[in-house]
């Protein structure tokens, strides 16, 4: 038997779990709590999780033989990164396994909301024909704020010139405008996509920088009629402010993927007519998924 022990907590997919069962003994425990975790980590040198399971200060102190702690995905908000440094545990991910799956469905969501699809589709298996009710606007010519503007953001934006010529406009702090221009993107200041942009979608992670980047303010900086988009991280939307926007007009719609609160539950963003809402599935795919366990073992 093997002298290492891999922990898999929200399950991977079984080309992943075949390449570490090459080297280790692997327990997968899909359906462990935040308890139970609590009291079998300790046996383990690696865990490797998904989005539900947090890796917090407390199994860090509890883990006395961790020496990997691996996200299969992108972002890695759900494992205390101070917390495993402290305690010398590297954090890997799988960070461009899931781009195409993610900014497939931000152009489905774009595209589903300014069209009403999952409206029509309702009115119809209810044996109701209301064509009439459902006169939507193109995406073709229109402009696209993206803000965050790394591997999925650009991907995005590469879709959309290509397939529907819109004009990209794009913000990120991290990258330079030679950067931007080389992924091609059209860079401006914060206030000039927000005031210039048909629609926006966001591709950033949750820090303290980027919580609430759309608030009450922002959405004030905005177009009348525009649309929202985010398939990124839940929190980097004040859905009360939005909610708001969407209630006088000046959003005309919005399509979540993420949600401040995972999930969600009865809320009145959830349950606005003009929010299309799907339950974090932007990694979803079967070609993603298997991407970001080879990628993570």
């Amino acid at each position: 038997m093997s002298a290492w022990k891999v922990l898999l907590t929200d399950g991977l997919e079984e080309n992943g779990q075949a390449i570490l069962r090459e080297k280790a003994e692997v327990d997968n425990c899909p359906t462990i709590s935040a308890e139970e975790l609590l009291q079998v980590v300790g046996e383990y040198d690696a865990v490797i999780v998904r989005g539900r399971t947090k890796i917090t200060p407390a199994v860090f102190e509890a883990a006395k033989k961790l020496k990997v702690a691996g996200r299969a995905g992108v972002g890695v908000d759900n494992i205390n990164l101070e917390a495993a440094k402290a305690h010398g545990v590297t954090v890997v991910n799988s960070p461009t396994a899931t781009t195409i799956a993610v900014a497939e469905l931000t152009i489905g969501l774009m595209l589903a909301s300014v069209r009403e699809i999952q409206r029509a589709d309702a009115t119809m298996k209810q044996n109701q024909w209301l064509k009439k009710q459902f006169k939507g606007a193109e995406l073709t010519g229109k402009t696209l704020g993206v803000i965050g503007f790394g591997r999925i953001g650009a991907t995005v934006a590469k879709m959309a010139s290509c397939a529907f010529e819109m004009k990209i406009l794009a913000y990120d702090p991290l990258l330079t405008n030679e950067q931007i221009s080389e992924r091609g993107g059209t860079p401006v200041p914060f206030d000039e996509l927000l005031a210039g942009s048909d629609f926006i979608t966001l591709h950033l992670p949750l820090t303290s920088e980027t919580r609430n980047i759309l608030n009450a303010e922002a959405f004030a900086k905005m177009k009348d009629g525009v649309r929202i988009v985010c398939a990124a991280r839940g929190g980097v939307i004040d859905e009360d402010a939005l909610v708001d926007a969407l209630n006088i007009g000046k959003v005309a719609s919005a399509a979540l993927d993420v949600f401040a609160s995972e999930p969600p539950g009865e809320c009145a963003v959830v349950s606005h007519p003009k929010v299309i809402c799907t339950p974090h599935i932007g990694a979803q795919t079967e070609e993603a998924q298997a991407r970001a366990a080879e990628d993570i073992a």
